[in-house]
């Protein structure tokens, strides 16, 4: 039966106050800095993802929640001047919209984010009828919406029996703890996971410890490769982004990378949930893992060309051509 949407995106969206280059050390006693730029922006990785997969064409709907307020306006109308169904989007009546300041330093960045309406989000937020109704189901920031998460296994558990994929992007834990209780039981109905390497390597910590490999239990890329092989045994195709070393993805056997897509970075705000939405499209599309990999990967790169999550996110034809020039390493057991 045909579904009115390619994709379903469940989290968060808010404003994105992106300033910098910041000093490595703040100085606080009221003393006032100048930075370069500063901008407001369509932010939430959840948000950016559902952009970045509209930007590519596909039929995107959101559901999560915003506030009864200025910035909830602006996070609406965003959503909405880029293509993406807004109708799921539940304004609350008590909580303000969430708010995030990014600070950058070059490639790194420090966020601060005040969670707001964030802390009600939960299932009563996704309507039934968007599960049954697209084909793909994606969920991010996992760990700052306790109460979606405590139900996103089940929402998965549905999707998946009116045929969807799905797909999780837990973004970071602002605790540290990576709660394996919280997560193990959606991980069961998930189909891709979607870390970034140090991402990756805290919940492999956490959810499938284990003596360390390679590199060591912190950094490297063949850390980033344990890590991953440790997670897919617990069920998803775990995808993992890279940065300069590319992305690779292990289904528990054999181990898929693909190279990084030259870029000269403006802002790589965002990156990781444009990733998302390229890997989620390649799929849907029919691409084999390395070409989705190489895909994903472009749609990361070129995301970086501009300020902000959503401002640089490419088009089909733009991700396409990037990832041609790509070079895959390839894969092994």
């Amino acid at each position: 039966m045909p579904r009115s949407f390619d994709l379903l995106v469940i989290g968060d969206a808010n404003p994105d106050v992106v300033v910098g280059p910041v000093p490595r050390t703040l100085e606080f006693g009221q003393r006032e800095r100048l930075v370069a730029s500063g901008s407001l922006l369509k932010g939430g990785s959840a948000a950016i993802t559902a952009c970045g997969a509209a930007r590519l064409g596909l039929r995107v709907a959101f559901a999560g929640r915003i506030g009864d307020d200025a910035a909830g306006a602006f996070v609406r109308t965003a959503l909405a001047e880029r293509g993406v169904d807004v109708s799921a989007l539940v304004t609350d009546p008590e909580r303000p919209t969430p708010l995030t300041t990014v600070l950058t330093q070059g490639d790194d960045r420090a966020i601060l984010t005040a969670p707001g309406c964030l802390v009600a989000t939960g299932a009563q937020d996704v309507p039934d009828r968007l599960l049954a109704d697209a084909r793909h189901v994606h969920a991010g920031s996992f760990f700052l919406m306790p109460r979606l998460a405590r139900a996103l296994g089940d929402l998965f558990a549905r999707a998946r029996g009116h045929g969807a994929a799905t797909s999780l992007d837990t973004n970071d834990d602002p605790a540290q703890r990576w709660d394996p209780e919280l997560l193990a039981p959606v991980l069961k109905s998930t189909d891709f996971l979607l870390p970034n390497a140090a991402e990756a390597r805290a919940l492999a910590a956490t959810l499938a410890p284990g003596p360390p490999t390679g590199d060591g239990p912190e950094t490297g890329p063949t850390a980033a490769a344990a890590a991953a092989a440790a997670l897919a045994r617990l069920g998803p195709l775990v995808v993992v982004k890279d940065g300069a070393a590319g992305a690779l993805a292990h289904d528990g056997v054999t181990l898929t990378r693909t190279a990084a897509v030259p870029a000269d970075p403006v802002d790589s705000v965002g990156a990781g949930d444009s990733f998302d939405a390229g890997f989620v499209a390649a799929v849907l599309h029919g691409m084999d893992l390395p070409a989705a990999l190489s895909f994903a990967a472009a749609c990361g790169a070129l995301s970086t060309r501009a300020h902000g999550g959503t401002a640089a996110q490419p088009t089909w034809d733009e991700a396409r051509t990037a990832a041609a020039l790509t070079t895959r390493p390839g894969s092994h057991a």
